[in-house]
């Protein structure tokens, strides 16, 4: 139950107090993330130079799962090799699914404060708005 208490007020911090939630000066990656069943709807605004990402933000609207996810998202990648991110991304999925592992679950931080979203399947979408997102940026970036 504690463990509960704990994730369910990182979720409502980086909510209610999202650190990257802004526009971001001079980003050189930006996508429009959508989740059409349920109204989410973030745009994602990425600096990165010479396969880093140096900063990162959102702006847009959502429920509290999808604007969180994304504010601890952005608090994980930003400073790290895009690889990197894409790999943090990767387990993310994983972990979203009910297939990681509890030392992978650790790697996430407070990432893996979404981990019981598995349970709600409704849910699922909010969660993984903004790392699809990531991911789709990362790779059209490249591409």
């Amino acid at each position: 139950m504690a463990n509960n208490t704990f994730y369910n007020e990182i979720l409502t911090d980086h909510n209610l107090h999202p650190i990257h939630k802004h526009q971001l000066d001079a980003p050189n990656l930006v996508l429009e993330g959508v989740n059409p069943s349920c109204g989410d709807d973030i745009i994602l605004q990425l600096r990165v130079e010479n396969g880093v990402i140096e900063d990162g933000s959102f702006v847009g609207d959502g429920c509290a799962i999808s604007q969180a996810s994304a504010d601890i998202m952005l608090e994980m990648i930003i400073g790290r090799p895009v690889e990197e991110a894409k790999a943090l991304s990767a387990l993310f999925l994983k972990m979203i699914k009910g297939e990681a592992t509890e030392d992978e679950v650790e790697t996430l931080e407070e990432a893996g404060a979404l981990r019981d979203i598995s349970h709600m399947p409704a849910r699922v979408k909010c969660a993984v708005l903004g790392w699809h997102t990531m991911e789709e940026l990362l790779d059209g970036e490249q591409g």
